[in-house]
């Protein structure tokens, strides 16, 4: 083992490995030093294993504990609670929900500095509410999940962490959602620049950006947030753009002192303030009223405004509609290119070079950093990692074209199953669409208990039905059908991400009886 460790280190160690083959290596001895690990593993045994202590799995620990179910496990890969929240401390991280409904229901906050509140304050909020409702005893840290694997026999899950140890439960919840694998660009050379090269999801914060000559490769949400934090930092500042945006202005001046007194004070100011977030933001997520595009594209395009150079300006407009990819909202983003050392490149990258950044007009930009800022794979869910169902199925194969699951929770095959943030799910605020689906859980596991269930799977039609239905309301939405090459779809063409209606609608429907739903397996003993 200490020969294969020293061959891995010097892997690792070694850029010049090109990029497949590194990949190869380290794979391999990850595969086999995981089966060494196991054959002297810790094995741990509990009723629930809950993968993440994000907003998700933080929540299903706090609804668990409330219905007097202490037998849990989470598993975190991370050191802390915060999930994305943890992981995303680039410069300007923030929500594009209002603090007011980005929010637990249940541990409503008063005291927000503003109304769209920073990373920062949004990880300090759920280590509070993980400290107060005593998540943290239930937390494995340090845990990264490799797979999981459904043994019949048993009615179980055994799950493995990459540290080689191993947990057995009859129930897995899945709080990883969509923003788990990085997502690289397809360019040649991405590992043979010189100089400091990161994703802008993990930030090098020993890297000081001042008098530094910078690329950004991607222009959507991170990026939007970062690049006015360091512009004025740089000497340099070269901007890659692949698709132009819609950027909205946002409404997020910070709370005055008489404003937040008011919301301390007044104990139904904060439960008006959220009804109303939850009113317009219900409204706006649909995409259905043409006079209300009308209106967010001339707000945008007033936005833009502000760019001095009409060259620049008009290559920063979009040409799809509003809401055919993830609009984004900022007041800072549009004045960076004004700085007399900005540029903006909208020609295609060709490759990374030693020295900088060649695109396909032969133009090479040299740069001592490059950043990426291209996002998350969001489409994979929980397929991200090994995981078997019945029969050994590979979830990777089940969703062969394309993930989907009943109420984005479930998908048939894969028993004791329950997904967060799982396909189809995305739209609105996330906190309020995950405690739905956390009550649905609940239920369920509620369910098995009072009938002594082993099992319990969707019936494949019931899946199927539920998402073919789901493919054709898509399909409603005119915004997403236009050509934007937004993330939402895989390459069969299935939407795999987005939810077509209003957050009340997903809740009405995961609190339908669905006993006809299921396959049950009743426990023999």
């Amino acid at each position: 083992m200490r020969a294969a460790s020293i061959v891995l280190r010097l892997t690792l160690d070694r850029p010049q490995v090109p990029g497949a083959a590194r990949g190869k290596i380290i794979n391999h001895f990850i595969r086999n030093g995981a089966q060494a690990a196991m054959n002297t593993a810790q094995i741990t045994d509990t009723r629930i294993l809950v993968i993440g202590a994000g907003p998700g799995g933080l929540c299903t620990g706090i609804k668990l504990r409330e219905a007097g179910i202490e037998d849990f496990v989470i598993l975190e890969k991370a050191a802390g609670v915060g999930g994305t929240w943890w992981h995303n401390r680039y410069p300007g991280a923030e929500c594009d929900v209002k603090s007011h409904l980005y929010s637990f229901s249940f541990e409503l906050k008063a005291d927000w500095s503003r109304p769209f509140a920073g990373q920062a304050e949004i990880l300090t909020y759920l280590e509070h509410c993980a400290e107060k409702y005593g998540i943290l005893p239930f937390i494995r840290f340090g845990h990264s999940v490799r797979a999981a694997h459904w043994q019949e026999d048993e009615s179980r899950w055994q799950v493995e962490t990459a540290n080689g140890q191993i947990f057995r439960a009859p129930i897995l919840i899945s709080g990883m959602g969509m923003f788990n694998e990085l997502a690289w660009p397809d360019f040649p050379g991405l590992d043979t620049f010189g100089g400091t090269f990161f994703h802008s999801a993990r930030w090098n914060r020993a890297h000081d950006l001042t008098g530094r000559k910078v690329a950004v490769i991607g222009n959507a949400a991170s990026a939007v947030q970062f690049i006015p934090e360091i512009a004025h930092k740089t000497s340099q500042l070269h901007i890659f753009q692949r698709t132009a945006n819609w950027v909205a202005p946002k409404e997020d001046t910070p709370y005055t002192p008489a404003q937040l007194a008011h919301l301390r004070d007044d104990p139904n100011a904060i439960h008006e303030s959220r009804a109303q977030i939850y009113k317009d933001l219900n409204e706006f997520i649909l995409f259905s009223d043409p006079a209300k595009q009308v209106e967010y594209e001339a707000a945008s395009l007033t936005n833009l405004d502000v760019v001095q150079d009409p060259t620049t300006r008009a290559k920063l407009k979009p040409t799809h509609p509003f809401g055919c990819k993830r609009p984004l909202f900022s007041n800072l983003y549009y004045p960076v290119f004004n700085l007399p050392h900005v540029e903006l490149v909208t020609e295609k990258i060709a490759e990374l070079t030693p020295e900088g950044v060649l695109t396909t007009d032969g133009i090479e930009r040299k740069v001592d950093t490059v950043i990426i800022a291209t996002g998350f794979k969001v489409t994979q869910y929980l397929s991200a990692i090994e995981v078997t169902g019945r029969h050994g199925r590979r979830l990777e194969d089940a969703w062969s074209d394309g993930a989907q699951a009943y109420l984005g929770i479930v998908t048939s095959g894969f028993p004791n199953l329950f997904m967060l943030y799982g396909p189809n799910t995305n739209n609105g605020s996330i906190i309020s669409m995950l405690e739905i689906q956390i009550d649905y859980i609940v239920r369920q596991i509620r369910r098995m208990e009072r009938e002594r269930l082993a099992s319990i799977d969707v019936r494949p039609e019931v899946e199927t039905q539920y998402n073919d239905a789901m493919q054709r309301e898509i399909r409603e939405v005119a915004v997403w059908q236009a050509n934007c090459g937004n993330y939402y779809s895989v390459s069969s063409g299935r939407m795999v991400t987005q939810w077509p209606h209003t957050i009340d609608e997903f809740c009405a429907r995961t609190v339908h009886p669905d006993g006809e739903v299921f396959e049950a397996v009743r426990a023999t003993a």
